[in-house]
């Protein structure tokens, strides 16, 4: 259960960058993530969840920028893959598969890079616009993160 719950952070991550850790940070901050004895314990440090969630908020912003890169250049695509990681790992050490989680996650956040472009590019050409597309998929990774990290 916990690795599907990674890899579908993962997926967020892939979505967007920034929410997917903000979700996971809030989610040990809580006491819903023992990471106490893990490397990963300072994401349940008490300014941890309110750095990430800054960070996504402005990602949310800056996404809808028409000077935004795209997802899929290097260091976009990077960074989600390392959020996703982290974000996996988080999930999977309070299981005890800390590595499983952080694999789970980048596989995922892959998928959710590559497929969420798709899926981003088939809405805003259905719409005739890319806003309606992007706000979206922000209210998908949004939910999505919040109904992941409520399950684990």
């Amino acid at each position: 259960m916990f690795l599907l719950l990674a890899f579908l952070i993962g997926i967020v991550a892939g979505l967007r960058a920034m929410t997917a850790p903000a979700a996971v940070a809030w989610g040990a901050a809580l006491g819903w993530y023992d990471l106490s004895q893990t490397p990963l314990a300072f994401m349940g440090y008490r300014w941890t969840p309110w750095v990430f969630t800054i960070l996504a908020v402005v990602e949310l912003i800056t996404d809808q920028l028409p000077t935004t890169p795209s997802r899929k250049v290097p260091i976009q695509f990077g960074a989600r893959i390392v959020m996703g990681a982290l974000s996996g790992a988080v999930i999977g050490a309070a299981s005890s598969l800390l590595f499983g989680g952080l694999l789970a996650g980048v596989i995922g956040a892959v998928i959710g890079t590559l497929g969420g472009a798709g899926a981003r590019a088939k809405l805003a050409a259905s719409f005739g616009q890319d806003r309606p597309a992007a706000l979206i998929e922000d209210a998908v990774a949004i939910i999505g993160a919040i109904i992941i990290v409520a399950a684990g």
